[in-house]
């Protein structure tokens, strides 16, 4: 069961809350009791949330807030806040501050000793994950690609070993130039589940090889409208070597593999924090980062 709010909460509290994805029923019981609370609404777009307020039987005071006045927004914000009012920041869907605007909103009020209080909801990443069926380690969250496709082979590279769950989204207009680029880089086996306007009237999920992906696009004229949340499995040889050996978090038992790997977190923990170092020796060999950091922590005799 949903607490109310604390009467002992300062009044003065940004609160940043996830608004549905596409269903308007997933918003939460305590998501409605804040924006029935606030004083105002500060939103990326107010003629979306207009919509769910209205379906929420709410009308509050509401301004935009989006990636190109997030700075004004956020003097509005920290004026209101100054005042003793209460602020909800929301986005068209989801959560704010993720892949949508709001980081500069938050850290504003931080900076001023505000309190900020997340109100968790709906999240397109883990629908998705849920109904994905993919094993690897842990999920790395990408966002979305870069537009141009010189820029977009070159971020998916960084990511052709990572042996986590890929997870990126894509608008519309550029789901077959991504398709064919993730084909490219990963090759046509590898899997990917395509999630298409999670928790609306049209949702699809499909899971299937990269090489069938753009013949699936074909099958109805409607797929490619809408929005688009793509998982990527790992490779499969990567799933297999995270199984192999749990004291290096998937490097084979290779004896001259296992010394290389010595060495590299050694030189890196010379220059880096251990933790950074495990991170950037996570990212060059394709490997668990807690596990190489674990590695690390045995070799400096600290475990």
């Amino acid at each position: 069961m949903t607490a109310p709010l604390s009467p002992q909460r300062p009044p003065a509290t940004l609160f940043v809350v996830a608004t549905p994805i596409g269903n308007l029923d997933d918003i939460s019981t305590r998501a409605a009791q804040v924006l029935r609370t606030v004083a105002s609404v500060a939103a990326e777009d107010t003629r979306v949330s207009r919509t769910l307020l209205a379906h929420l039987g709410i009308r509050p005071d509401i301004f935009p807030a989006h990636a190109h006045n997030e700075v004004q927004a956020a003097q509005q914000v920290l004026g209101r806040l100054q005042q003793g009012m209460s602020v909800a920041l929301v986005t068209d869907a989801g959560t704010p501050a993720i892949s949508d605007p709001g980081s500069r909103i938050v850290a504003a009020a931080h900076e001023a000793g505000f309190p900020v209080v997340p109100i968790p909801g709906a999240s397109a990443v883990v629908a998705l994950l849920s109904a994905a069926g993919l094993e690897g380690d842990g999920f790395r969250f990408i966002g979305f690609l870069p537009a141009s496709a010189g820029a977009r082979r070159r971020r998916l590279a960084e990511f052709s070993q990572d042996p986590a769950v890929l997870v990126l989204f894509e608008a519309p207009h550029r789901i077959d130039a991504t398709i064919d680029a993730l084909a490219d880089a990963f090759g046509a086996d590898r899997l990917v589940v395509i999630g298409r306007e999670l928790t609306k009237r049209f949702e699809e999920v499909a899971r299937i090889p990269l090489g069938q992906a753009a013949t699936w696009l074909d099958g109805h004229p409607d797929r490619r409208r809408g929005e688009f949340a793509l998982a990527i499995a790992p490779a499969p040889d990567r799933i297999k070597d995270l199984a192999s050996d749990p004291e290096l978090g998937g490097a084979a038992r290779d004896p001259a593999l296992v010394v290389l790997t010595d060495r590299l977190l050694k030189a890196l923990a010379a220059e880096l924090p251990a933790a950074t170092a495990a991170r950037v020796a996570a990212q060059a060999l394709g490997q668990s980062r807690q596990n190489l950091y674990r590695r690390l922590l045995e070799i400096k005799g600290e475990v």
